[in-house]
């Protein structure tokens, strides 16, 4: 057999040549889809987590609350952009604030982002656990 012929029976033998629907499968994922809305939410939480600098200041909120002068030496950047980057985190519930005096300071909003960081850590540190 020439090799041209090798090489179409070996990605013959890697194809699927049946094609069928599991109808009992495709049932179960529809009963437990979420909303669309709730996907819409999660797809833009995502989007913030995909961002280093942003990620950089959620990973720096973890165990630390900061202000916008602390973050802003910490990335790099200006307060102003910190802010804005703080405003977007605030609005997908992934930070908190809270006034001391005129200080405003920041954390992660709760132990479920913290968890996404940790998972997400974990996961990149050690792929093949």
């Amino acid at each position: 057999m020439d090799e041209k012929n090798q090489f179409q029976n070996r990605i013959n033998k890697d194809l699927c040549n049946v094609r069928m629907i599991h109808l009992e499968r495709v049932l179960y994922a529809k009963q437990q889809a979420i909303p669309f809305k709730e996907l819409e939410v999660m797809s833009m939480m995502y989007k913030m987590l995909g961002d280093p600098t942003r990620l950089k200041m959620l990973m720096a909120l973890r165990d630390n609350e900061m202000c916008v002068c602390d973050l802003a030496a910490f990335t790099g950047l200006t307060e102003s952009a910190v802010s804005h980057q703080l405003r977007r985190l605030r609005d997908l519930a992934l930070v908190k604030k809270r006034r001391a005096g005129q200080v405003l300071y920041y954390s992660l909003d709760d132990e479920h982002v913290e968890e996404l960081l940790e998972i997400g850590l974990a996961h990149i540190r050690d792929p093949y656990t």
